[in-house]
């Protein structure tokens, strides 16, 4: 089943503001809420409510969504235990916590993905072209090398947590204005765990986690843009209590080439020829992203002219096809002639008629040869 726009689950426009935003779900998760709307479907849409507020209030993955739609969030996008939303209720805590409890702060101490990080590759125009195996440095949370992310020091292991027999939570019966509620939490105890320590790693203070600065071999491919994104998944910071790691989000930027310009997969270049070139033909060499080829400029080739070098220019993303080079002419004038060169060319103005009329003397054989070749 196609998930549904987020904008229209909390019922707000696209441009709608961050209180605005906090408000509507204020509004929907008081309605939905599980414990208070016994409809069949409340609790999925009490899910999709929290989904949605999870990533609009959040300027950075609202903007993914935004640009990409579901598709640019990747594993964010998926429903969590994580109500991180709960504390934009500000002056409804009271209310939200006679009938939900200290939920909202239990399952926060439960198994957690880790935080997503970003970084920044920047690569030449070659490497764009040809895609390449990149390394950055990241500074990140992972595993504590010490007790391998287990938290208990060397030679000791975690024990079962007996108040929630390892399960990592437990039942509760509250009772509110609104009646008897039955939830179940994360076990207080063991903070969801399942398992206590009674010996704590001295590097990572049993968090299991420890500041490190890893280098991280990035592959990207042949086609890339600037601006584009890659994920790695599972790249990101180490999980909390046991969770999944987060993902690494890598921003590319390619340097500009000094003789093309791109546009998608096609290059552009500027084909510089000389009058006489352009006027009775020539062979000119090409420069290509790879070997130069030999291009055949037929006689009387105009200024602007644009000749197509297929299967010359960029490789596309996604099918490695290959754009082309378009080539536009650009013819150069000289600005002095010696005076074996006007004589020689002089000769060339009376058999094509230059000094008829207003003749040479009057504007002169270089702006005439310009003119022809404007």
């Amino acid at each position: 089943m196609a998930k549904r726009d987020y904008y229209e689950v909390l019922g707000v426009s696209k441009d709608a503001g961050e209180e605005e935003i906090k408000k509507a779900f204020r509004k929907k998760a008081l309605e939905y809420h599980p414990d208070k709307n016994k409809s069949a479907d409340a609790e999925e849409k009490f899910k999709e409510i929290n989904e949605a507020y999870q990533i609009l209030h959040d300027s950075e993955k609202r903007s993914r969504y935004d640009q990409f739609g579901h598709a640019g969030l990747g594993a964010q996008a998926g429903f969590t235990k994580d109500f991180e939303g709960f504390d934009v209720f500000g002056g409804f805590g009271d209310i939200f916590e006679s009938f939900f409890g200290d939920f909202a702060s239990q399952t926060r101490n439960g198994p957690r993905r880790g935080q997503d990080i970003q970084e920044h590759a920047r690569i030449s125009f070659n490497d764009a072209y040809l895609g390449v195996e990149h390394e950055i440095t990241a500074l990140r949370n992972e595993k504590c090398h010490l007790c391998k992310g287990s938290g208990s020091a060397v030679g000791t292991k975690p024990e079962r947590c007996t108040e929630c027999r390892g399960r990592g939570q437990v039942r509760r019966v509250q009772r509110s204005v609104f009646g008897q509620f039955a939830q179940v939490v994360h076990c207080p105890t063991c903070s969801g765990r399942g398992e206590l320590i009674k010996s704590p790693c001295g590097n990572c203070r049993s968090s299991g986690i420890e500041r490190k600065r890893a280098k991280i071999a990035v592959k990207i491919p042949a086609g890339i843009e600037s601006g584009m994104q890659i994920k790695l998944t599972g790249e990101g910071e180490a999980g909390l209590n046991g969770g999944p790691p987060g993902s690494l989000y890598v921003s590319v930027s390619v340097e500009p080439h000094k003789t093309f310009r791109r546009d998608k997969t096609d290059l552009l270049l500027r084909l510089s020829l000389n009058f006489v070139q352009a006027t009775i033909g020539a062979n000119i060499e090409v420069p290509t992203m790879s070997e130069p080829v030999i291009l055949k400029i037929p006689p009387g080739t105009q200024q602007d002219t644009t000749f197509r070098l297929k299967n010359k220019g960029m490789p596309h993303l996604r099918n490695g096809r290959k754009g082309d080079i378009l080539a536009q002419v650009k013819i150069e004038i000289p600005t002095s002639l010696s005076a074996e060169q006007k004589e020689v060319l002089g000769e060339l103005a009376k058999t094509m008629g230059w000094n008829e009329g207003e003749g040479l003397d009057d504007r002169g054989l270089l702006d005439k040869i310009k003119d022809t070749f404007a």
